[in-house]
This record gives C-alpha cells, sequence and structure tokens, in this order.
C-alpha cells in the first residue's frame, strides 16, 4: 500500500467523480465533445440564489397597466385575449426582470416534500405583473388544501397539480371529487354562479351570451348525465423521466405518477345543441376555440388558457358543458362553475372556467393546442425540436397501471400475487381485456371479466386479479389492456418516450421480491425471522442470526457430490 500514497497526494480527483462517472450526478456532467465543431463542454453551473427572489429594477407599476378583477363576481379572472394592447404591456413589464430557471427535477432526485414542486418561477411571473395576480397563488393554494383530500399528492404546489394516492385511485371506480386528479395551467378563479355568463361568437350565425340558468333550462338544453374518464398525457411520466429524462419544464412536464387519472359523473348539456342554439356554424368553422379564465404564461407572454376541439367531435355529442360533478355543484378547483368535458380526449381540451366559446376555421393557433402537448418522434429532442415537428395530441391510447403491489415492495404469497389496477382507452374505446404476468411478459394471465368494473364507452374499468407466481426472488410483474378494437400497449417504456414525455402508453412494470411461503424452505426461514425478533426487510440487510451451524452444514456438505473432481 505504501507505493501508493504519493499518487493519491498528487492526483486531482474531481469531488465525488465517481458519482459522474456512474452517472449518479446527471445534471453535473458536461458535454463530451466528439464532433468536428466547437461546443461549449462545461457543465451548468446551478447558483444556490436563483431560485430565490424576483430580479429586476425597482420600478412601480405601469399606470397605463392595471391588472384588476374583468368583472365583478369574477375574482382572479384578467381577460387578455380581447386586449392584444394589455397583452403588449405586460410583456413589456415582464422583460425588465430576470426569472429563475425551471428548477432540476430529472437529473437530480424529486425533493421528498409534499409539494414536491413549488412553482416558484410561476408564483414570481404573476408577481411581476402585480395586481389582482399578486394574491392569486395563495388563494389557489387556499382552495387546494379546502376542497382536496388530506391525503393527495401534491406534485406542484401552483399552478395546482396533484394526484391521489395509489391506496385511494381505484378503491372506486367512480372518484369522489376530493380525490380526483387536478392539473392547473394557471389559477383558481373564484366566479360567483349569478354573475356567470358564458360568450358563443366568432363563426356562429347567431353569436349569443347564456347565463348559467339559461344552460340549465331544460326547455331549452336537454340535461346530459354521462360517465367519463380524464386523463392527462402526463400520466405516468415518471417512468419516461426514470429511464430517459426529457423537456423539464415543471408545470408542462410535471413528474406526474400513475394517478393522473379520474372517472366522474358529469352533468351538463351538450356544446353541439348549445351550437345549433345560436343558428349553427357558419361556412368554413370546423373547430370550436375554448377560452377559460385563468391566466397562462408563454414565453414571456400572459395569456388565457384557449384549446380548441375539432367541430367533428362536438357534432358527435362527444362535448359537454358541465356544471356538476357527481351529482354536485363543480368544486371551484375543478372549473365551477362551467366547464368543458371533451370525452376520450386529453384532459388539456376538457377547458375549466370556461366563458368563451369561438367557432374558428382551424386548430387554435394557442401556445396549448399548437405548442405544448405535442408527440415527437424519438430522434426530436433539444437539439432539433420544433412544434411543427410534433403531433397534436387529442385521443389517448390504451393503458393501464399496476396499484398494488408497489415497485420494489416484498410480497410473500402463497403460490399466486394479488394485482390491483386500472385500464383505459380513449376516443370512445373500452377495455375489453386485462392480462397480468408475474416473469416480466412472458406468459400472460386475464383477469376474470367478474373482476372488472363495469364497461362504459368513454370511462376505465378497475381490476383485482391474481396472477401465479411460484418463482422467488426479484420478479416483475406486468400489466396490459387490449381495448374493444384489439389495440394494445407498447411492451417498453422506451418504446412510447419521446421528448416531451407525454402519452407513457408502454405495459406498465412493477418489480417485486418474491417470497413464496408455499415452499417448506421458504416458511421455515420467516419463521426463524419471527423466533429471532428480527424484521425480514429491508430486503438488503444482512441476516443477524446464523441460518446454519458448522455441524449442520458439514452433514449437508457430507452427502451431496465434491464441489471439485480429482481427474
Amino acid at each position: 500500500m505504501q507505493p501508493d500514497i504519493p499518487y493519491r497526494q498528487t492526483h486531482q480527483q474531481v469531488p465525488d467523480e465517481w458519482k459522474l462517472e456512474q452517472g449518479l450526478e446527471p445534471a453535473r456532467l458536461g458535454i463530451r465533445n466528439q464532433s468536428s465543431i466547437q461546443v461549449n463542454t462545461e457543465p451548468h453551473r446551478l447558483n444556490p440564489n436563483d431560485h430565490e427572489e424576483l430580479k429586476g429594477p425597482d420600478i412601480p407599476e405601469d399606470p397605463d397597466l392595471d391588472v384588476q378583477d374583468e368583472r365583478p363576481g369574477w375574482k382572479g379572472y384578467v381577460e387578455w385575449e380581447d386586449y392584444p394592447d394589455k397583452k403588449a404591456k405586460a410583456h413589456q413589464r415582464f422583460s425588465r426582470f430576470t426569472f429563475p430557471p425551471p428548477p432540476e427535477f430529472q437529473l437530480e432526485p424529486l425533493p421528498a416534500t409534499n409539494p414536491v414542486l413549488e412553482g416558484k418561477r410561476w408564483k414570481l411571473w404573476h408577481k411581476a405583473i402585480g395586481g389582482v395576480l399578486n394574491q392569486v397563488p395563495q388563494i389557489s393554494w387556499e382552495t387546494v388544501l379546502k376542497e382536496k383530500h388530506p391525503e393527495m399528492l401534491h406534485l406542484l404546489e401552483f399552478p395546482y397539480n396533484g394526484e391521489a394516492p395509489k391506496s385511494l385511485l381505484t378503491k372506486d371506480y367512480i372518484m369522489p371529487n376530493e380525490l380526483h386528479f387536478v392539473r392547473n395551467h394557471g389559477g383558481i378563479p373564484d366566479i360567483e354562479a349569478s354573475a356567470y355568463d358564458i360568450r358563443l361568437d366568432g363563426l356562429v350565425n347567431d353569436p349569443r351570451t347564456l347565463t348559467l340558468a339559461d344552460l340549465q333550462n331544460e326547455s331549452l338544453f336537454p340535461r346530459v348525465n354521462k360517465l367519463v374518464t380524464i386523463q392527462c398525457s402526463g400520466t405516468r411520466r415518471f417512468e419516461q423521466i426514470v429511464e430517459y429524462p426529457g423537456e423539464g419544464d415543471e408545470m408542462i412536464n410535471a413528474p406526474w405518477a400513475e394517478g393522473a387519472i379520474g372517472t366522474a359523473k358529469w352533468t351538463g348539456v351538450s356544446l353541439k345543441k348549445v351550437i345549433k342554439y345560436c343558428g349553427g356554424l357558419k361556412h368554413g368553422a370546423k373547430h370550436l376555440e375554448l377560452y377559460g379564465a385563468d391566466t397562462y404564461f408563454k414565453g414571456g407572454q400572459c395569456m388565457n388558457y384557449v384549446v380548441s376541439v375539432p367541430w367533428s367531435k362536438v357534432k358527435a355529442n362527444e362535448v359537454i358543458l358541465a356544471w356538476e360533478m357527481n351529482d354536485k355543484p363543480l368544486p371551484k378547483i375543478h372549473g365551477f362553475p362551467l366547464r368543458a368535458v371533451v370525452f376520450g380526449y386529453i384532459g388539456a381540451r376538457s377547458c375549466k372556467w370556461l366563458y368563451r366559446v369561438k367557432a374558428i376555421e382551424n386548430p387554435s393557433l394557442a401556445p396549448v393546442q399548437s405548442r405544448e402537448y405535442l408527440y415527437f418522434q424519438q430522434q426530436t429532442g433539444k437539439h432539433n425540436q420544433l412544434p411543427t415537428m410534433g403531433i397534436q395530441i387529442q385521443e389517448m391510447p390504451v393503458s393501464s397501471a399496476i396499484m398494488s403491489p408497489w415497485n420494489k415492495e416484498v410480497v410473500v404469497h402463497d403460490g399466486e400475487i394479488e394485482v390491483k389496477g386500472w385500464a383505459y382507452s380513449g376516443g370512445g374505446r373500452w377495455p375489453e381485456r386485462v392480462e397480468i404476468s408475474s416473469d416480466g411478459g412472458y406468459v400472460w394471465y386475464a383477469v376474470p371479466i367478474e373482476n372488472l368494473s363495469p364497461k362504459h364507452k368513454f370511462a376505465w374499468r378497475t381490476f383485482t386479479g391474481k396472477v401465479p407466481c411460484d418463482h422467488e426472488g426479484w420478479t416483475e410483474l406486468v400489466v396490459r389492456c387490449w381495448d374493444n378494437s384489439l389495440n394494445t400497449q407498447p411492451m417498453e417504456v422506451r418504446h412510447s418516450w419521446n421528448w416531451s414525455l407525454h402519452v407513457t402508453s408502454s405495459c406498465h412494470r412493477v418489480k417485486i421480491y418474491s417470497v413464496n411461503a408455499k415452499r417448506e424452505a421458504t416458511r421455515k426461514r420467516l419463521r426463524e425471522f419471527d423466533e429471532h425478533g428480527q424484521g425480514f426487510t429491508p430486503i438488503t440487510r444482512p441476516t443477524e442470526f446464523v441460518p446454519m451451524s458448522l455441524e449442520e452444514y458439514e452433514k449437508e456438505v457430507a452427502n451431496v457430490e465434491p464441489r471439485d473432481v480429482d481427474d
């Protein structure tokens, strides 16, 4: 060992270099340039103070940019789309400040907090514009605490993104309102029902403004009750992040697990009937643009949340304007007093706090429709991405997920393992068969029909099934769904990966440590752990008692063939 000491004294090793070598701290890695062009290879150095506060000149608010509530009884609603001059002034104010970068949550471990991420940038963006937007983050969080279940997993404090824990997600196939996932893009407006109305304009023959009472008048519009599953396209994104990180905006690319999906009974009216009441569409109208009262930010610009759906979808009576959720008035956090529910599409199209529907010729050019929720080819990424290279995500593909057991859990069983979860397919298709494997996907077993929740055209099916598992040690539970069109899921998460980390439709895989108590030797060992008062977990902890004495070892060895041979 002595000759090695001088080397150790002179070698200037980077601190924790072994972590960099093994990819354990990839955020600290630079670029390995093997090209013929000059590239800045230094890693980005994140200043710990980058996330502290707004940076910029101490300037008074512009007197000509007075950001106040747009209408009485509409707290937190600022109209941007009707006032391009106001949008331009907001952008000018925005440009005076320097904002912190997004937090690194893909190449570094997620914080062990709940909320997981704060949304500091989004709060500061509201603060920079000022006026009524100053209070929106705090008011929104108070609404979360009031309306959502105390065990919700708060992925992002603001704008609020949250999902139910696995233990509660599929407890009922119709989810209680307080457990239904929430994927907000801005603050939560507080709109009084008595002050509410909705504008219908654009390429309609008879533009109108209707109150909530008008929409609820059954002599004008037949009432619709529909069981619908809404799913965020980011569902199960965490699986993509763990394997292959991608774009990392804390709101747009929030680290969703399996809970960004929910099923509820929605009550309202068909948007088709409302358009008919407005005299129908003018020639050339092929899409309906939906406007939400929340303020959204993109590239230093302020705007309202705007998306669009094709008229063909509306014409099929697959878009409703809903004011009830599970026979109760819409919670504020879910869009009170009125929201759109678009059957079988990604949740982003089901616009909340809906205040305007505009008939247009082409899909909306608003950023949420044209520049986000895009599915890119796998060779598209930070090096070459353009919005025109992605497919706008509308219908959700077939998907499924395991709620129990949990990943890397020790499961003691008697030769079969009980698996619980959900399965779903968008676009008016439904789960027809759910299959489970206990060996990584080589042998599959169908979940009995009686163990699936009822079948509905636009809703998920929850399931409980038992899968044979004779083998022991580390194994992988896998679930896949076949819908009524015989679509099924890609086998590996790599097959679903895309730069924006949307639509993780691959078979859901859960690694478990299998302990088959049906085997006598295993039962004996489990009893020994109890007799010695020692826990079996964590599985990595060495066994403290001696399971075989020297005498027992010698006796056993004497009865087996020798390890080596003489010739």
